[in-house]
Order: structure tokens, then sequence, then C-alpha cells
């Protein structure tokens, strides 16, 4: 089946599909390589064509943060183009030319976040190291997959945290996790110790962690869901921007697949611009723009703070009734950590 046949879904299934005159409508709005060569600013869009090649064509010194998600090292089809897994050393090879190609574009002040799977992290490490300072390494648990009869399965994906200096933008504050508070201490009076007490239950906002167990990848009653065969949740997204930009910043993602940083970025109120290969990727990021002008919100992220999955009934009720403004809701935050992440001295 061809990317622009319809396919037959369920009747509550809430992917994003493309009709012929979205694409129609919204083809003229990409950017190709040569209109780049016209531009005396960075733009705001979407760009169809190889990143690498686009690079070249793009101004200096303008990202204040570069999310990087290329194929990772397996074989995958996107579209119908694959991806083929490769050894170690040889993966290493392309992704160091790929990151070189994007460091001009990069600020002094940039942080840059780059993705992948346990194997492909084993090249990530070496070239970021080479290129940035590594701060960091995320892994977030991934509950799609298959089992497997002669290993374990693979549940996990890193997000290698790097900037190009000591001196970078982190948010603390903006990424706190809501969490449930299973034996809450309360002071002599009786009234809740660094907690919540809410009809829903007991919550604390915690401090954010390297470790992210609440993250949904998306699927089919999602409204962010699109068939893109790699997608990015918006939530694991949002976490990157409110923690290393603020308003107005600018964001790129090289490849951009269907366009969740762009959209994330969008709602969040950041600039952003997204390079990607495939026609009709660009333009299922297109259209997720286009939906984002009146659906902004993005799933689990509520009343400034980010939940835990299968939260959503208590996260209605909680900024529908009882929504505290961000300044009150640091009296119910965790303990502040040295800077680095280690414990206060």
């Amino acid at each position: 089946m061809s990317s622009q046949e319809k396919k037959q879904r369920a009747g509550r299934n809430r992917t994003i599909e493309l009709t012929q005159d979205d694409r129609v409508r919204l083809r003229p709005r990409l950017l190709t390589l040569s209109s780049l060569n016209e531009l005396d600013t960075p733009p705001q869009s979407t760009v169809l064509g190889d990143a690498v090649q686009a690079a070249s064509r793009l101004p200096t010194g303008f990202v204040d943060l570069m999310i990087l998600d290329p194929p990772y090292n397996l074989t995958k089809s996107f579209n119908g183009r694959k991806f083929t897994k490769c050894p170690v050393d040889e993966y290493a090879t392309w992704l160091d030319g790929v990151v070189g190609a994007f460091r001009h574009l990069l600020k002094p002040t940039a942080t840059v976040y780059v993705c992948g799977d346990w194997l492909t992290s084993a090249s990530i490490f070496n070239v970021c190291s080479a290129h940035f300072i590594v701060r960091n390494r995320i892994t977030w648990e991934r509950e799609k997959g298959r089992g497997a009869q002669a290993n374990w399965k693979n549940c996990s994906e890193d997000i290698w945290f790097c900037t190009c200096s000591d001196n970078y933008t982190f948010n603390v504050d903006a990424v706190k996790l809501r969490r449930k508070v299973i034996a809450p201490y309360r002071h002599d009076d009786g009234s809740p110790k660094d907690w919540m007490q809410e009809s829903g239950g007991n919550f604390r906002d915690t401090h954010p962690s390297n470790l992210w167990t609440d993250i949904s990848v998306p699927f089919w009653s999602m409204p962010e869901n699109t068939d893109h065969p790699t997608q990015k949740a918006e939530k694991l997204i949002a976490k990157l921007v409110l923690a290393s930009t603020n308003l107005g910043d600018f964001v790129f993602d090289p490849f951009l697949g269907s366009g969740t940083t762009s959209v994330v970025a969008k709602k969040l109120g950041r600039r952003y611009l997204g390079i990607e290969l495939d026609e009709e990727f660009c333009l299922l990021a297109e259209r997720r723009l286009e939906l984002a002008e009146s659906r902004n919100e993005i799933q689990g992220f509520a009343d400034g703070v980010f939940w835990e999955r299968n939260t959503l009934s208590i996260q209605q009720r909680h900024v529908s009734g009882n929504g505290r403004p961000p300044a009150e809701r640091l009296l119910f935050s965790d303990a502040t950590e040295g800077a680095n992440g280690d414990d206060p001295e």
C-alpha cells in the first residue's frame, strides 16, 4: 500500500491522515534546498530535502536547541527508504559527519539532545564527546515492542544531553513530574509535608531524573498519532524543549519525521525549523502544525507539570478545579539538588 492510499481504520482511531486536498494545499508551504539560498534569516518552516546538504545553506549560530533523532543503527524502512544496520565504527563515522555538518548552526550557549537505542548509543557517546560536553544520558521506557525468545526484550531508548559550553539553559522548575505519594509524611499539626492532598490522591512535584517511565509511545487513540514508524511522543519532546529553551528561542530538528519537534516548539512558544527527506512526512508535519493552531495541548502535561501515565481523569479534575499558580506550586516541590544532579552538600 502506498503512503497516499487511505487505510481502513476503526471508527475510534484518531491517527492523523492526509487527504489529497491536504497534500495540494500544504505542498506550497514546504521549502526546498534551492529556496534556502534566497533567505537572509533562518526560516520558520519545514524543509524538504537532505539535511546535511541543507546545513551548508543555513546561517551560522542561530540554533538554541538541536534535537537530533537520526536513523538508529538498525535496519528500518521509512516510507520506502531503507536504512541498513552497519558495524559500530561505520555508523559512528556516518554520525560524526552528520553532527559536524550542523555544528556551525549552533549558538555557543546551545543544547543538543541525540536520540538512540542501546546499540546506537555505543556510537553516540564517542561522537558527541568529540563535538560537545556530554552531561548526561536519559533513558526512557518504551512499552511497545515484541518480546524476545533468546534475549531481553528491548524496551528502552536513550537521549544524550550535550551542551556547546558551560553556559547553557536548564529550566528545572519547568519539567517537574507530579507523582503519587505512597507514604506521605505530615507535620506535627497534621498538614502535608512537601506534598499536595487532592481529591484524586496525594501528589508531590519531583525533580526530573534521567530515568523516564512516564512516556507513552503514540498509538491509535492518541490525537498526535501518525503512521511514521519511529514517532516520538509530544510529551517527550516537550520535556527537552521546556528544560533547554526559553520563550522565543530557536529549535532545530534535521531529521523531523512527522513533525513532532516543530509542533511542540510551536505549542510552547518557540521558533522552529525542521528538515525531512520524505515529502509525505513533511506534509504530515505541516498538517500537524496547522492543527496546532486550534489544539495546543500536550498529552501528559497540564497545570505546568508533567504527569505519570494513566492519570488523565485526575489531571482534568485538578486543572479545572484545583489548579495552583506556578509560584505556589514550587512550595510543593522536592528538595533542590546540586547543579549537576548530585546531592547538595
